[in-house]
């Protein structure tokens, strides 16, 4: 069976590239770089705890660790007052740690990529073609062939092809997937620089709204209706600092630039944990490293599926406005899609599977690009009054909603839920039980004892099959020898080992809200697929056949995954693809709503002539004529490079922001 491509060496790229070979599955990276990557202090990566984690298991552990940080809390200042101030959990608690809790992990995305590149290398199953350009794209019911330029100039051949080749995606273009959505949507001055701070440890937003919005008003080119600045600590003394500008193509000169940086280190020098303004300060010592211009666009790829070719990563969205984390949502998007490609590859692929990727990931990047598009000009232009017709009940405060996207919590930035997953158990199953977590939900992180007795988090074994996870309170106190064989472990064991794809069963002493007996099946990304009273074989072997998308396969068709079942330790050697694992049909796509090629939009965002009308072709309620960021339509190059970040991208298709969904967006915190 011939590998999967991936075109695209960033980090979506290589984790994607190293998931896949970690289940035994060949690939080809296409790098049309040289494969050293250039050294920006200033560009930097947030990374929410599931991320982190999952880039820990990929062996990036000891990087994330060296070259990253972890804050000690996270303060809001308004003007001269503290907000707010959330503090995080020193380390990970035994039990299950709040998402509130839990700090984001900040890291420099070279020294992530890097991390990347060196565990991949490492891999006797990844190809990477460095100077490698994709030129040509070509698709049969078999496989997929890609022709590339460069010095590795050739012909490729794959079972499957994933575009991660970034917002001017080769892929998308040559698959001609339209990428609707709107530009410029927040623009940001970002510096690095080594200097101490009257916070040290904690990550700073400091804001000045409203008739106050420009701070001093000194400094050219950082004025507006609200004046923003974020800081984050990194390793060694250094910070990155981000300061929100004005709507508009203004350039910011590095004189202004400097400026801004002694303003903002003089003020906070001299107010200390109040903030402050700081004209004509004294200017505590620093070092200016890195700076550069950050422009977010927010964009949403009309399908992510066509045939055997996907999209992930920034070739598939665009977002990152009011703190909320790109690269966050395209790793979610390698590590939803790896497993999937695993099955496929090994066992072949029902079309089910293959187009659950787009159906899950795309409707949470969408809903989350809504939320942030109905947040920007509330938080932006002032008027706290609108908000009482957007939050029903309990009013939550602009820095509350903030604060929530920088750290990865409510609609602007909690890890997604999939609820309409295509591979949701079969309903109605007898002995169902409601638990903490809602099927489709990532399933909170709790210790389990593994098949060789050790003491794990559930995160740590995720990634190769299902998950298992019987709830047994005081098993805790008892010599593995003598309830490996008690009990419900024989049944549950016998069980899992018939179950149609590969599983590891594990233990736990509690799970929130599971009574005793509680049987958890969980997918290898982490996402809840149901709970049952006791052991119910039947009903576990249609959530597996659910999971897997009823395809028609089953578990030994052909080697790849080891068995993970209780007591036989790690996952056994990958192998080599049967004969009979056969790829699933191709060639259609896995949209409903995919358009035409390149069909021009009119003014309110309709598809052009040649294009099929879809409800993804409507502007959501963020994207009227009076936004400061206007809907983009046509085939010229729009936004700007900077520090490294926010590369321009190509607008093509139609101008809606993203697709609305009929869910609300915002809830009253007693919904």
């Amino acid at each position: 069976m011939d590998p999967v491509i991936v075109v695209g060496a960033g980090p979506v790229g290589l984790c994607l590239a190293l998931s896949l070979t970690r289940r035994g599955v060949p690939v080809v990276v296409l790098d049309e770089s040289t494969g050293q990557d250039e050294v920006r202090p200033a560009r930097t990566a947030v990374l929410r705890p599931d991320t982190a984690a999952a880039l820990t298991r990929l062996g990036c552990g000891d990087t994330l660790a060296s070259e990253g940080t972890r804050w000690t809390a996270w303060r809001t200042v308004r003007r001269r007052r503290l907000v707010d101030r959330v503090a995080f959990a020193p380390r990970i608690p035994d039990d299950a740690a709040s998402p509130a809790l839990a700090s984001p992990l900040h890291v420099p995305q070279h020294a992530l990529t890097r991390a990347l590149r060196a565990a991949l290398a490492r891999e006797k199953l990844a190809q990477i073609a460095t100077g490698s350009r994709l030129a040509e794209l070509e698709q049969d019911e078999h496989g997929v062939s890609a022709h590339t330029r460069g010095p590795n100039g050739t012909w490729w051949r794959g079972s499957y092809l994933v575009g991660c080749d970034g917002p001017r995606s080769t892929v998308r273009k040559l698959l001609e997937i339209r990428f609707p959505g709107r530009t410029a949507v927040e623009r940001h001055a970002v510096a690095a620089l080594r200097t101490e701070l009257p916070w040290p440890g904690e990550a700073l937003l400091h804001r000045w709204p409203g008739r106050h919005g420009g701070g001093s008003g000194s400094t050219a080119g950082f004025g507006g209706p609200v004046a923003e600045i974020a800081a984050r600590p990194l390793p060694d003394g250094v910070w990155r600092l981000d300061w929100l500008l004005p709507p508009g193509r203004d350039l910011v000169t590095p004189d202004a630039l400097v400026a801004r940086v002694r303003e903002s280190l003089a003020g906070w020098a001299a107010a200390g944990e109040e903030g402050g303004r700081g004209d004509a300060l004294p200017v505590p010592p620093y070092a200016l490293l890195d700076t550069g211009v950050h422009t977010v666009h927010h964009r949403l790829a009309k399908t992510w599926r066509q045939g055997r070719a996907f999209l992930a990563g920034d070739a598939a969205h665009l977002l990152g406005a009011l703190g909320t984390q790109g690269l966050d949502e395209g790793l979610r998007d390698a590590g939803n899609l790896a497993w999937k490609l695993g099955l496929a590859w090994h066992h072949g692929g029902s079309e089910t599977l293959l187009d659950s990727y787009q159906a899950e990931r795309r409707d949470a990047v969408a809903a989350r690009l809504r939320a942030t598009d109905q947040a920007v000009p509330l938080l932006r232009d002032g008027r706290a009054a609108r908000w009482r017709t957007v939050l029903p009940g309990t009013a939550r405060g602009q820095s509350a909603l903030l604060t929530d996207g920088h750290l990865g919590r409510g609609p602007l930035g909690a890890p997604p839920a999939y609820p309409r997953t295509p591979l949701a158990a079969p309903t109605g199953q007898p002995g169902t039980v409601a638990v903490g977590t809602r099927p489709g939900a990532p399933v909170a992180d709790v210790p389990v004892t593994a098949g060789d007795g050790s003491v794990v988090r559930l995160r740590d074994r995720l990634g190769h099959g299902l998950l298992v996870v019987l709830v047994a309170p005081g098993t805790g106190v008892w010599d593995r020898r003598h309830w490996q064989s008690a009990g419900l472990m024989p049944q549950l064991t016998a069980a899992a080992e018939a179950l149609p794809m590969p599983a590891e069963i594990l233990v736990t002493e509690s799970y929130p809200g599971a009574p005793a007996h509680t049987v958890l099946v969980v997918r290898p990304d982490g996402h809840l697929v149901t709970a049952h009273s006791g052991v119910r074989p039947a009903e576990l072997s249609a959530c597996a056949d659910a999971v897997r998308g009823g395809g028609g396969f089953a578990y030994g068709d052909g080697a790849g995954y080891g068995r993970r079942a209780w007591g036989s330790g790690e996952a056994g050697d990958s192998g080599t693809s049967g004969g009979s694992g056969g790829a699933g049909a191709s060639g259609t796509s896995g949209a409903a709503d995919t358009s035409g090629a390149s069909g021009t939009s009119g003014a309110a965002g309709a598809p052009g002539a040649s294009g099929t009308s879809s409800a993804a072709g409507a502007p959501s309620a963020a994207g009227s004529p009076g936004d400061s960021a206007a809907l983009h339509d046509g085939d010229g190059d729009v936004g700007g490079t900077g520090g490294g970040e926010g590369a321009g991208v190509r607008g093509e298709g139609a101008g809606a922001a993203v697709d609305p969904l009929v869910a609300p967006v915002f809830h009253s915190e007693g919904d």
